[in-house]
């Protein structure tokens, strides 16, 4: 989506929500939250170097005006984008009569804060935001038992940060009404993460002498996020 685009679809939606507001009336849909399944899709340089991902998120929001219409909206979520696992040793001492698997994941966390503008009321709710906030990068290793999914150990090998924004929308679809109405919520948004150094697969080498390599990859690390999740809104008074 273009910014112009964007630009024109978020007067469309203000508009649509104040006339929406005034027919609903005050109480409508004036807190709600978000849990959904993401599926991140690598764009610009950094599909260069990693696979599409997946990952979780959520978001409170907090209605500025009495029906809904527009909303603070903070977010967090956390975002996988190269697993590999493989079976070595336990340990020098003990050799390899006792095996483990040691996992290494790729992972991003972020979090943001922005505004929602969207229609709070017919059968389905178109909406747009953005926002701006910050993503950690990090890669971790752990090793459990290769008949035990619990780990009994791990480290971060590497991490790094940087400023961020992302803008996007969606639809709700209602399921339920009430003084807690719960709305089928699918969206997709654009990330714009700013020059960063992260691990990808193969990233780290192991020495024989037990100490290890990182070669770390530079770049841009866009994203757009594909959701579907459940929102749930709190109208007090009603």
């Amino acid at each position: 989506m273009t910014k112009s685009t964007f630009g024109l679809v978020l007067v469309a939606l203000t508009v649509a929500g104040s006339e929406a507001a005034a027919q609903a009336g005050p109480g409508t849909n004036r807190f709600g939250g978000n849990l959904s399944a993401l599926v991140a899709q690598p764009v610009g340089d950094f599909d260069t170097y990693v696979d599409v991902g997946w990952g979780i998120g959520g978001n409170v929001r907090i209605g500025l005006d009495p029906a809904g219409v527009a909303s603070l909206r903070f977010d967090l979520g956390f975002i996988n984008y190269g697993r590999e696992t493989q079976e070595v040793c336990l340990s020098a001492t003990v050799g390899c009569r006792i095996v483990v698997d040691l996992t290494t994941t790729n992972n991003i966390a972020y979090g943001l804060a922005g505004l929602q503008l969207g229609v709070p009321t017919g059968p389905v709710r178109p909406y747009v935001n953005g926002g701006v906030g910050f993503s950690y990068f990090f890669t971790e290793s752990s090793v459990e038992g290769t008949n035990n999914q619990e780990p009994f150990a791990s480290t971060t090998n590497f991490d790094d940060g940087t400023f961020s924004w992302a803008a996007g929308g969606g639809i709700m679809i209602p399921i339920s009404s009430g003084r807690t109405p719960i709305s089928l919520d699918i969206g997709a948004r654009y990330h714009r993460n700013n020059e960063v150094d992260y691990l990808t697969k193969g990233s780290i080498r192991d020495n024989p002498n037990g100490s290890i390599d990182l070669f770390p990859t530079r770049s841009e690390a866009n994203l757009i996020t594909y959701s579907i999740g459940v929102s749930i809104g709190f109208s007090p008074g009603r």
